[in-house]
């Protein structure tokens, strides 16, 4: 599954339990946010209209100029290309995606979302439809889940409201919190069956592409291990979990398109803090940090720098512990109440549409902010293609391989592998 892929809405109520289905609606919204662009190498730019109007005393006419979307075009060059369809196409459309995430197993996962309006609509990234989606998955492991999003625009999208839920049954092994010299060779098999459901809320700051947001998160996890209570290196944990999160976060994303960008900067912080008098069995915090750059670089090449921040503090569960989240790496293999990661990726344009990219990137995880205990860390790397399916709005898809020391995966890539909505 690729990485990267999570909604504002229910990643942050369990992260292991919900990273399958959070990406599979991901997939399904994700359209409705895309910004048109005329070319790949070049940002979407307004176009102008001319009206010729008679003056009244028989003058000449009259010329008034005005910034509206420029109607993403096809380029004629013969190779194959859906723009056109993206352009035109609303109503219910099915999506369908394949998953081979390590931690769960090859799979597929699916659904039908409703736009509200065609993309051809959307202009620099706003004006974009509501959206409305339904779907589930299904794993090797015998991990499955349904879920459910509606995502809309209000106020001249200055005003943005996501809701969203899901019940899953999704099978992980865990590893430990930090580096446990115990679980490293031989973790423990858990299951988790989240059922819930969040809201968020997010305001545009005047004209900027500063968003700030709040909300609420509720989860009943039931947890059960394949292993006795008094196994070795298992955790705390309660059989029924209930979580309830305030939801707080702080987005600036000027990139110039969502799902390949060449250029661009996207920054969030998001503080989420469980608490009793909501509904969570403890109390607890997490604070996540992310930040991506874009930079297109001479000769068709282009550059991606990412770096992600994940804190935890209290009494938080722990499937909700920060774990790296890098190709290569499976999902929770390195947990920690820390951790910090790096990746960079470089992508070279080398013939008409295809492209050839490589990547590399590391991560440690521990415990204890302060003395930085337990200290377990990883790098990964891989390679990859693209192929540019959609030229108008800058969508490439293809495919990565990615090796670690533990793992070797490959998944199936459209838009970026770092993709935010």
């Amino acid at each position: 599954m690729p990485r990267g892929t999570e909604a504002p809405i229910a990643p942050r109520l369990a992260k292991p339990g919900w990273r399958v289905p959070t990406a599979i609606a991901v997939s399904l919204f994700a359209f409705a946010r895309g910004t048109p662009r005329a070319h790949a190498d070049e940002p979407n730019t307004p176009a102008t209209i001319t009206s010729e109007k008679p003056e009244e005393q028989g003058g000449a006419p009259k010329t008034a100029t005005k910034d509206v979307a420029q109607k993403p075009t096809q380029a004629d060059d013969g190779w194959p290309d859906v723009s056109k369809f993206l352009d035109q196409k609303f109503g219910f459309l099915p999506i369908a995606k394949p998953i081979t995430e390590p931690a769960v197993g090859y799979g597929v996962g699916g659904g039908l979302m409703f736009l509200s309006s065609p993309l051809g609509a959307a202009a620099k990234g706003l004006g974009r439809p509501n959206i409305t989606g339904v779907g589930g998955f299904g794993t090797s492991n015998g991990s499955w889940g349904a879920f459910g999003v509606d995502l809309r625009y209000w106020m001249k999208d200055h005003l943005q409201t996501m809701v969203g839920g899901v019940y899953a049954s999704v099978n992980l092994d865990y590893y430990g919190t930090g580096d446990d010299s115990v679980l490293h060779n031989n973790p423990l098999r858990y299951n988790l069956k989240p059922a819930g459901g969040a809201g968020l809320v997010k305001y545009r700051l005047a004209e900027s592409r500063a968003w700030a947001g709040l909300g609420y998160a509720y989860a009943s996890t039931q947890v059960t291990f394949d292993a006795p209570e008094n196994a070795p290196g298992i955790p705390s944990y309660e059989k029924r979990s209930n979580v309830a999160l305030l939801l707080t976060t702080l987005t600036f994303d000027n990139r110039d398109n969502m799902f390949t960008p060449l250029r661009g900067t996207f920054l969030e912080a998001v503080f989420h803090p469980g608490v009793k008098w909501l509904g969570s069995d403890s109390n607890f915090e997490r604070l996540s940090l992310t930040a991506i750059q874009y930079l297109p670089l001479p000769y068709r090449l282009f550059l991606g720098l990412r770096g992600d921040a994940g804190l935890s503090f209290g009494n938080t569960p722990f499937y909700m512990r920060p774990s790296i989240s890098l190709r290569g790496v499976a999902a929770m293999r390195y947990q920690g109440e820390e951790i910090a990661q790096l990746e960079a990726e470089l992508r070279w344009q080398f013939y008409g549409r295809w492209s050839i990219l490589g990547f590399m990137g590391g991560g440690d995880a521990w415990n204890h902010f302060e003395k930085a205990k337990n200290v377990q860390g990883v790098i990964a790397g891989g390679g990859g293609f693209r192929y540019e399916i959609a030229r108008s709005y800058g969508i490439h898809m293809g495919v990565d391989v990615a090796f670690s020391r533990d793992t070797g995966a490959f998944y199936i890539q459209v838009g970026s592998a770092w993709m935010r909505p």
